[in-house]
């Protein structure tokens, strides 16, 4: 992207189509701050805004939390007289749903004519980061009965729904009918991922165990997040240390988890298990720390590891 940048800033005349193109690869690089100040920078350049590069900034507003730019470029929008086309009215429904504002999506939705899946995709997550579980499924419901085919992201989205909203027994029906083959496609470990943390939030823990045994996809980060998290939550703590042991297997170099399982052998009064991962860490030169907790990124399929020094 350094070699982008300094292509862009050699040349002479900087039309839309570079200015919108500079700022897609710093959306795509995860650089959403970058993106969001080309796009401004690109204003006060006096070059007219188009469809593509609203787009682009939506996406970055959305990725960066950033609500009042997005705002702005909706007020734009309006102010051009612009049509809402899929991908512009997409961008925004996931701009305003990301962001925590569901009724502006909403909105944005219902003034749509044409829509696809994305844009589907797009409600249904807003609903599912509010935690609006029912609401979520409902406008699954709805999007079935208007023959709008879900793909594997809708699924993602409408168990992560049912998982932070404790709809055990309607995401059970779901992920039934995706494993029977009803939306075309088999569970992917996203999928499974959801339907593991459904279970582990609820207390289901055998039930969870058993999910992640009958998977044929090696278990993630995620995965071994939410079991480990249900164990210490439930109480059941050779659930935590199961995932702990399994997480050190995943990333033998990551300092935080063996901190993670010498804390839960600790707890379980294990104390030659304790010194076990102690010698393992020196054995691997690795930094011991005073105390870490571990956490769920919704929708990001992974764990954050918090480490005291």
């Amino acid at each position: 992207m350094d070699l982008c940048r300094k292509v862009f800033d050699e040349m002479p005349v900087r039309d839309v189509v570079s200015w919108t193109g500079l700022i897609k690869g710093y959306r795509r690089l995860g650089k959403y701050d970058d993106a969001l100040i080309a796009f401004e920078q690109m204003q006060y350049a006096g070059v007219a805004l188009n469809a593509v590069t609203m787009v682009n900034a939506l996406a970055a507003c959305a990725s960066f939390g950033a609500l009042e730019m997005g705002v702005w470029i909706h007020e734009c929008i309006r102010r051009e007289g612009w049509e809402l086309d899929v991908k512009l009215g997409t961008a925004l429904i996931d701009m305003y749903g990301t962001c925590g504002r569901i009724e502006e999506a909403l909105v944005v939705f219902d003034g749509m004519e044409e829509k696809n899946t994305f844009t589907w995709n797009a409600l249904i997550k807003g609903f599912a980061l509010a935690k609006s579980g029912e609401e979520a499924v409902w406008w699954f419901g709805r999007m079935e009965q208007e023959r709008f085919g879900a793909d594997e992201v809708t699924l993602v989205q409408v168990l992560c729904a049912c998982s932070h909203s404790g709809l055990v027994d309607v995401g059970r029906q779901i992920f039934c009918s995706l494993i029977n083959g009803k939306y075309g496609f088999l569970p992917s470990v996203k999928h499974y991922a959801c339907m593991i943390d459904l279970l582990a939030r609820a207390g289901c823990l055998e039930e969870a165990v058993k999910c992640l045994r009958e998977m044929s996809y090696q278990p993630t980060k995620a995965i071994l997040g939410s079991l480990l998290a249900a164990g210490k939550t439930h109480g059941d703590l050779p659930l935590s240390e199961f995932a702990a042991a399994k997480l050190v297997e995943l990333e033998p170099g990551n300092s935080a988890y063996y901190v993670l399982l010498s804390n839960l052998y600790a707890e379980m009064g294990r104390w030659n298990d304790v010194e076990k991962v102690r010698v393992m860490m020196k054995e691997r030169d690795l930094k011991k720390e005073l105390g870490c907790s571990s956490t769920e990124r919704e929708f990001c399929n992974q764990v954050d590891q918090l480490v005291a020094q």
